[in-house]
């Protein structure tokens, strides 16, 4: 069969050893709430692996063979559908609070974020626009206007939660598939401007922004406060040393890391398998982040293109994001590691992107 006919190999190869991965990563860290006297285990166990990854690749699947183009019908319900999700997260007797965040609904046992959701309608809404815009994407009105309106309606229901960190993914987002859509440069430094702008504001409006800032400069500042977090998550990286302690060996994920098994599992997998597992991890989400653009580069179709870009942007960013706090070279924030990290609906909704992005690379063009 010709190449076109196919759904990318590779990538797929690709993907399924970085969830296998991040399952041995999360049943080791898991391991660390059977520390705490009030333990979830059980329903974070059931969690990450019903929801996430058995419903999960029965999405994938099923959207590996449906027609990507279909999306584009429905870029518009997709994302009314996720704005009132978000609309009713923020209703006290709706929205579960945790953390002084109201980012949750939650249904029956379960809960789930609905900014997960607004992502997906954001790139898919997107990539519809763009698609139709065309030569319009260089010009102001045609292009930046509708971009800046998009990120502003989504930065209006996501910093109300609050939920900076996946704002910032969508804007990264936003701002890659603008690029690659043919938007101009001097438009997206107008973004990138507005974006230093909107942080300077948050950071003297905000408390915790401005915690997070002072802590990244100064983490030794307040080591059993602010910095407890990267203190204790660099002294884990920090003892896996060269090839790490071993499987489930871990010292730090018990007490010791808050959230092992959410921001912190990169650590956790630090100390198991030391610097050159560290090193594995990050290099299978590089192979990941480039056989996924060369999909997106092959495809002639537009919203394909950009869907495909899209959502390997928003995974990477979501990734290197939370690595990079770990390691203490940006500041520190609450997003998860995709593929590795608890949160069934935010893995549910991972590999089934995974799956449209398979079906978006049937229609490669051959090379």
């Amino acid at each position: 069969m010709a190449r076109g006919m196919r759904a990318d190999k590779t990538f797929l190869i690709i993907t399924v050893i970085l969830i296998v991965a991040g399952f041995f990563i999360f049943s080791s860290a898991s391991l660390g709430l059977l520390a705490k006297e009030t333990s979830n285990y059980s329903s974070v166990a059931f969690s990450q692996t019903v929801l996430g990854l058995f419903l999960g690749s029965i999405a994938m699947i099923l959207a590996a063979r449906l027609d990507y183009k279909v999306w584009k019908k429905w870029a518009f319900y997709l994302l009314v559908i996720a704005v009132v999700l978000n609309i009713l997260v923020l209703i006290p007797s709706i929205g579960f609070e945790h953390g002084g965040a109201r980012r949750w609904l939650r249904v029956g046992e379960l809960s789930f974020q609905p900014s997960e959701a607004l992502k997906f309608a954001f790139i898919i809404y997107f990539a519809a626009w763009a698609a139709g815009a065309k030569e319009k994407i260089k010009t102001f009105s045609g292009g930046l206007l509708p971009l800046i309106v998009l990120l502003g309606l989504c930065g209006a229901l996501l910093l109300k939660q609050p939920d900076t960190d996946n704002f910032m993914v969508i804007v990264a987002t936003g701002l890659g598939m603008f690029v690659a859509a043919g938007g101009r440069w001097r438009h997206i430094a107008v973004i990138a401007l507005a974006g230093l702008a909107g942080i300077t504001f948050l950071a003297f409006t905000r408390p915790y922004v401005m915690q997070r800032i002072t802590t990244f400069l100064n983490p030794t500042s307040d080591a059993l406060g602010s910095g407890y977090q990267i203190q204790q998550s660099l002294i884990a990286i920090g003892s896996g040393k060269l090839f790490g302690k071993g499987f489930g060996q871990s010292v730090q994920k018990f007490t010791y890391l808050p959230e092992p098994v959410g921001d912190s599992i990169f650590a956790v997998a630090a100390e198991e398998f030391g610097f050159v597992g560290s090193v594995l991890l990050i290099a299978i989400f590089t192979l990941f982040t480039v056989r996924g653009l060369k999909i997106a580069g092959n495809v002639p179709d537009v919203f394909g293109r950009l869907t495909a870009a899209g959502i390997v942007i928003m995974i990477i960013s979501q990734a290197f994001v939370n690595i990079g706090a770990m390691l203490g070279v940006i500041p520190l924030s609450g997003i998860t590691l995709p593929f590795v990290s608890h949160g069934g609906s935010s893995l549910f909704l991972s590999v089934f992107e995974i799956g449209v992005v398979l079906s978006i690379s049937k229609s490669q063009k051959s090379s």
